[in-house]
């Protein structure tokens, strides 16, 4: 199978310096330096584009824009370009959520992709006025895809559930195609809701034998549902000619953490009912020190924005071969980020994507040949 590779739409704000927040915690400063205008998404969107990444993701949280509004209003500066639109499904009814999807397919051409997300810190929901606890809130969700589903199948549904109620509810106009669902979550409520509903499961970068654990007991829960889902992985990257120019750039970026932010963030996503959002404060645990956790995986981002905390850091070469080490537990598709996105696009584009493209693992989405990758010489990668 081709991977596929998917960009990131900074609705929350970019610049040359790690943008933090989420997960519960405001944006850091650095959000104001690029701020999330139409125009400047858009020009990362048509990078992307160009580049032959297939989607972009947009967060969901109240650290961020509106992913549906944003990306409706850059999908008409770009052509062929898929949203993966984040949202959550305790703030808006299966229903419209259905009707929104299906009329954003037929406004863009088939070009949304839905990451469900539960929603793992109770204090940012309640302030959108959900109060239910975090196990509740999957077992929402669960109901939530159920009608979903239903309705993009063309049916009328009841449902009478713990936390959901329909009659009669049904679509006048169906989805073509119908969007596929991007589902993530570690604890064993996400397990469930990911083994019967998602098309594609998504993790965190977490080096690979985690991730490989988390793959098998995906994929032996889906079993159990006759259902085999994609699986798909969320990482920075910060690619260079050379190793030692990438893990410059990475030190340039922690440098310009500021120790008041990083206690200030850690103290915030302490709290994270998020297992994922542990699991990623567990890679670093707060310090500075020992933050390449894996050959070229470098736990950096984690210190101060919640969610995806870490980055693939290396020459092309370096960060194909980790690509491919993903690939080989089972990884399909690469939701990728980095620091400003629009420049961190053409470094990955131009880089990373031909190399792959040449060892026939990817293709272009509009069938062109990428670039041909420059010939540089082969750096080490240090001792980081």
């Amino acid at each position: 199978m081709s991977l596929t590779f998917h960009w990131f739409l900074p609705t929350n704000g970019d610049s040359r310096h790690v943008v933090g927040g989420g997960h519960g915690t405001p944006a850091t400063a650095s959000g104001r330096d690029r701020p999330p205008t139409v125009a400047y998404l858009s020009q990362i969107a048509r990078a992307a584009e160009d580049l032959g990444f297939a989607g972009a993701l947009t967060p969901t949280g109240a650290w961020c824009e509106d992913a549906w509004l944003t990306t409706a209003m850059v999908s008409r500066h770009t052509e062929r370009l898929n949203f993966l639109v984040a949202f959550r499904p305790g703030f808006v009814s299966p229903t419209l959520a259905a009707q929104m999807a299906s009329t954003f397919q037929r406004q863009t051409g088939g070009r949304l992709l839905l990451n469900v997300v539960t929603g793992g810190e109770s204090h940012e929901q309640r302030a959108y006025g959900d109060f239910l606890d975090k196990d509740a809130r999957y077992r929402r969700t669960g109901e939530f895809l159920h009608i979903v589903r239903q309705l993009w199948d063309g049916k009328s549904v009841d449902l009478h559930g713990e936390h959901l109620r329909v009659e009669e509810a049904r679509l006048a106009r169906l989805p073509d195609p119908v969007p596929e669902v991007y589902f993530g979550g570690s604890s064993p409520a996400a397990g469930q809701v990911a083994a019967r509903y998602a098309d594609v499961y998504l993790t965190w970068g977490e080096p690979p034998a985690q991730v490989a654990g988390k793959i098998a007991w995906v994929r032996k829960l889906a079993a159990e549902h006759g259902r085999s889902p994609r699986f798909g992985i969320r990482l920075h990257v910060i690619t260079r000619d050379t190793s030692a120019q990438a893990w410059a750039e990475a030190d340039r970026l922690l440098d310009g953490f500021d120790p008041e932010t990083v206690r200030a963030v850690q103290t915030g996503l302490a709290r994270s009912e998020s297992e994922g959002q542990q699991r990623m404060l567990a890679l670093h645990g707060g310090s500075r020190e020992s933050l390449e956790i894996h050959p070229n995986l470098w736990a950096g981002i984690g210190l101060v924005r919640g969610g995806a905390g870490t980055a693939l850091v290396g020459s092309h070469d370096e960060v194909a071969e980790r690509i491919k080490e993903y690939h080989a537990l089972g990884i399909d598709e690469f939701v990728l980020s980095g620091y400003p996105h629009l420049e961190e696009a053409y470094w990955f584009g131009e880089g990373v994507l031909p190399r792959l493209q040449a060892q026939g693992l990817w293709q272009h989405p509009d069938g062109q040949r990428a670039v041909p990758p420059a010939q540089v010489p082969f750096a080490g990668a240090g001792s980081r």
